[in-house]
C-alpha cells in the first residue's frame, strides 16, 4: 500500500495539477476546444485524486469485523443483514471489468446505501449522485503485489482492514 500512496496517487495528483494548470490557461484564452480536450485528463486524474483520499481513509490497521450504529442499521435495512451487504459488494467489486472502484454510497434522494461499481477512476459522487461512504479499489495497482492476479483474495482480505468509524463518519455526514 505504501508503494500504491506514493507512485500512483502521487501520480493522479501530479497530473491532476498540471490538466488545471492547462485548463485555467485554456479559461484565460477563452480556447473552448483546448477545455474540452482537457475534460478526460481532469476526470481521470481528478477522480484518481478523488478516490484515493476516501480509500486511504476508509483504511486502518486496526479495522475489520463489522460497523456499528446507525450505519449497521442502515446496512441491515438495505440489504438485509450485513452479510448480504458484504456479499453484495464483494460480488460486484470481483466482477469489475478491467480497472475500476466497488462503493457502498448514499442515494440523497431515496435516503438509503446502495452498492455499485464505477470504472477506471471516474468519481462515485460526480458520474452517479451517489454519497461515497466506501470505496475499494479494484485496480491492480491495489494488489498485484500481494494478491498477483487474484483479485478475489485481495477482496476478502480487505474487509480486515476497513475502517468502519471512517465510513460511518461518512454516513453521518451525509444525512445532515
Amino acid at each position: 500500500m505504501q508503494l500504491h500512496h506514493s507512485k500512483h496517487h502521487a501520480a493522479y495528483v501530479n497530473n491532476l495539477n498540471v490538466a488545471e494548470e492547462k485548463y485555467k490557461e485554456a479559461l484565460a484564452k477563452g480556447d473552448v476546444t483546448a477545455q474540452v480536450s482537457l475534460q478526460p485528463a481532469l476526470k481521470f486524474n481528478g477522480g484518481g485524486h478523488i478516490n484515493h483520499t476516501i480509500f486511504w481513509t476508509n483504511l486502518s490497521p486496526n479495522g475489520g469485523g463489522e460497523p456499528k450504529g446507525e450505519l449497521m442499521e442502515a446496512i441491515k435495512r438495505d440489504f438485509g443483514s450485513f452479510a448480504n451487504f458484504k456479499e453484495k459488494l464483494t460480488t460486484l467489486s470481483v466482477g469489475v471489468q478491467g480497472s475500476g472502484w466497488g462503493w457502498l454510497g448514499f442515494n440523497k434522494e431515496q435516503g438509503r446505501l446502495q452498492v455499485t461499481a464505477c470504472s477506471n477512476q471516474d468519481p462515485l459522487q460526480g458520474t452517479t449522485g451517489l454519497v461515497p461512504l466506501l470505496g475499494i479499489d479494484v485496480w491492480e495497482h491495489a494488489y498485484y503485489l500481494q494478491y498477483k492476479n487474484v483479485r478475489p483474495d485481495y477482496l476478502k482480505a480487505i474487509w480486515n482492514v476497513i475502517n468502519w468509524e471512517n465510513v460511518s463518519s461518512r454516513y453521518a455526514a451525509c444525512k445532515k
